[in-house]
């Protein structure tokens, strides 16, 4: 029986292709190209469908190719059609002749076809641009071979993971631009950032691969071993790398050093973050230091120097780029004349009114004081503290991933309806808090041996004693995963007609669509058992796809997507002209609820080096005002040519006429240098206005 079926579908289809002889000769290939037609191609795409639903007709198929081949002869005649013309085809015989089911099979598999050939097609058209110049939406990844091969490797996963990985909503909802999954290349491979417990591995010693390392003696050595440290946990990671207890780390080995050695350490120290790559030469490591409340002898020493030494800047008096200093502030430790790191506050504020760095992180803050001074934050505005999992504490955990929300197109699509702009931002944070979901369940499905330094080394809290083959939950169930927003000023603006810089009742509807989220990340922490949190996102390069897409969608809205960019989490847009004071009044109230990442500006014309009161009085100010993590902006130009430092409004520098100017800005909670911001950060650049000390 089984023949003889056999030899009766090889005679129909000998039949249809005798048919087929005298008919259609050639089709259009989607490149343009002209190829031999061949119908047994269709019917194969219309068995395989009907297989996907239970269907076992091969001859059924066949007959059906017939009528295919029949709607072609009349739509198009002698004519060449194209592969889409022929699926077209295909869909509607399949739905009139009442094969629905195989119909919905065929359209779905169609759609998946094209995905996979669109990906390809972007991801050569992405190769392209890469091997001209690396892409900037990371303002600090170099341009060199090695950064472009592994430019071309991040396009690849980014395209593999959308197409074959992530669940279709979510792929879409990111390709579409309602939400964003950063570091998308690194989906399935790695964790985003860490705190490192720099004092045990200093007191322990370390391996990062090619053997032990013992403890240092030396204040140089430890300094050496710590960039080391970052630059081999940044390997294993795609965020920054940050200490959470510097000053009090290297304490330990500065017993017996005189201030010209911890100097030069730190000096060194300052050096190697500036020019020690990571990620296969791609960027120097992404750090962070916190600093300033141990009043040990040994921990001030090191403060001292630390900010010294950043403040003369590099071999020429080049501003640093890295690390981040992050400079705690708290009552009864520095903050006030008497106590006894009073000095170091006083000198922090001097060398970030010259140097942009420190930037100042605030202990006393209503959501950080419960845990004394064991909040550690990173330059990007990284805060990780509270854990549903095990201890309160920053060291040893870090952010696991974070997708950040478009919220002026949830306004868009809801216009003045605040209910249906309610509905819609609760489908698009389940959607969010789904995605995250998703990717730590393949992140918690990961072993030791993929991150060897980061958990075979034991940096990760609870990673003690897990080995090469296990996988790492245990671990990183104390890590965070956070949801973003964009845009509030600009979704204000939609709903009300005014941002909150413009509007007490703007400001208003801010703080409650901002509670509103962070509730939901706390309920998503209930019903999980996982860490979520809100997180107030800082790239502008997102900010600059967000509106590329909404325009595309929506059309030139004015005040919305009429700029290059939507304005960073809650920040009051960089173009209102508006008080320091009144910026951080407004701004302050926010930092609460962005348990996950927060961070407040103010914007100088020059470095305020000469009237450091008044930047004294701003922090105390934002302390006030309950902001957790705050910076000091303002423009830092060079001259390659003759060294001179300040504020170059010109193409050329004022002494010696070169145009070989380096500028240094913070833009995204690091300091990067001009010629590599991408165009939305470029144009956020030319938007900035300065703020004005004067109260309005």
């Amino acid at each position: 029986m089984i023949q003889e079926k056999e030899l009766f579908e090889a005679a129909n289809l000998t039949q249809l292709r005798s048919r087929a002889e005298t008919g259609f000769k050639a089709i259009r290939k989607r490149d343009g190209r002209l190829v031999p037609f061949n119908e047994s191609k269709i019917t194969d795409a219309i068995f395989k469908a009907a297989q996907a639903v239970g269907g076992e007709d091969r001859t059924l198929a066949m007959e059906l190719t017939l009528e295919v081949m029949k709607l072609l002869r009349r739509e198009y005649g002698d004519s060449i059609f194209s592969v889409e013309d022929v699926q077209d085809c295909v869909e509607k015989v399949l739905i009139e002749r009442g094969h629905a089911r195989t119909a919905k099979a065929y359209i779905l598999y169609r759609a998946h076809r094209t995905r996979i050939r669109e990906a390809k097609s972007e991801l050569m058209d992405a190769v392209e641009e890469i091997l001209v110049e690396t892409n900037r939406e990371n303002a600090n990844i170099s341009n060199s071979p090695s950064a472009k091969m592994l430019q071309i490797a991040s396009a690849a996963s980014k395209k593999f993971y959308l197409t074959r990985l992530i669940p279709e909503e979510q792929a879409q909802a990111h390709i579409n631009g309602d939400i964003h999954i950063h570091d998308l290349d690194f989906y399935g491979k790695t964790l985003t950032c860490v705190q490192i417990p720099l004092g045990r591995l200093l007191r322990e010693g370390f391996n990062n691969g090619h053997g032990y390392i013992r403890p240092p003696k030396r204040a140089t050595s430890a300094t050496a071993l710590a960039a080391i440290i970052l630059q081999s946990s940044q390997n294993d990671m795609h965020g920054g790398q940050a200490f959470p207890f510097f000053d009090t780390d290297i304490a330990e080995f500065v017993k017996d050093a005189d201030d010209n050695e911890i100097y030069q350490a730190m000096e060194a120290l300052i050096y190697n973050l500036n020019s020690m790559h990571s990620r296969a030469g791609a960027q120097v490591p992404f750090s962070s230091l916190n600093i300033g409340t141990d009043t040990s002898p040994e921990a001030r020493a090191v403060v001292k120097n630390l900010l010294l030494a950043y403040e003369k800047g590099l071999g020429r008096g080049e501003n640093p780029i890295f690390p981040n200093i992050i400079f705690r502030v708290k009552e009864g430790i520095n903050f006030n004349e008497g106590d006894p790191n009073y000095d170091l506050f006083k000198l922090a504020i001097r060398v970030a009114s010259r140097r942009l760095n420190p930037t100042f992180s605030f202990m006393d803050s209503s959501f950080n004081k419960r845990y004394g001074a064991e909040v550690s934050y990173m330059g990007c505005r990284t805060r990780v503290i509270a854990n549903v999992n095990g201890p309160e504490i920053s060291e040893g955990r870090g952010n696991l991933s974070f997708t950040t929300i478009n919220l002026p197109r949830i306004a868009i699509k809801s216009g003045t309806n605040i209910d249906k702009f309610y509905r819609e931002l609760d489908r698009i944070l389940d959607l969010a808090i789904s995605q995250l979901l998703h990717r730590y369940k393949i992140q918690a499905s990961l072993k030791v041996k993929d991150m060897p330094f980061l958990m075979g080394q034991a940096l990760y809290l609870d990673s003690q004693g897990l080995k090469p083959s296990d996988t790492i939950e245990p671990a990183i169930k104390h890590g965070t995963l956070s949801v973003g927003f964009i845009g509030l000023a600009e979704t204000l603006k939609i709903i009300v007609g005014k941002h909150h810089g413009e509007s007490p009742d703007a400001n208003e509807l801010g703080l409650q669509i901002v509670e509103h989220m962070r509730k939901r990340m706390d309920q998503a922490t209930r019903e999980h058992t996982l860490n979520f949190t809100l997180l107030a996102t800082p790239a502008e390069g997102l900010s600059g796809r967000f509106v590329r897409l909404d325009r595309r969608e929506y059309g030139l809205i004015p005040g919305i997507t009429d700029r290059e960019y939507y304005t960073n989490s809650f920040h009051i847009p960089v173009s209102h002209e508006i008080s320091i004071f009144d910026k951080i009044a407004i701004e302050g109230p926010y930092h609460k609820f962005c348990n996950a990442g927060h961070i407040s500006y103010v914007e100088f014309p020059s470095p305020p080096i000469h009237n450091l009161d008044a930047i004294e009085t701003v922090l105390r100010t934002m302390k006030d005002a309950d902001i957790g993590y705050a910076g000091i902006n303002f423009p830092v130009d060079y001259c390659t040519g003759c060294s001179y430092t300040g504020v170059i409004n010109q193409d050329e520098c004022p002494m010696c006429g070169s145009a070989d100017i380096r500028r240094v800005r913070r833009i995204t909670g690091y300091l990067s240098t001009v010629d590599r911001f991408n165009d939305a950060k470029q144009s956020e650049l030319r938007d900035r206005v300065s703020h004005l000390m004067e109260r309005e």
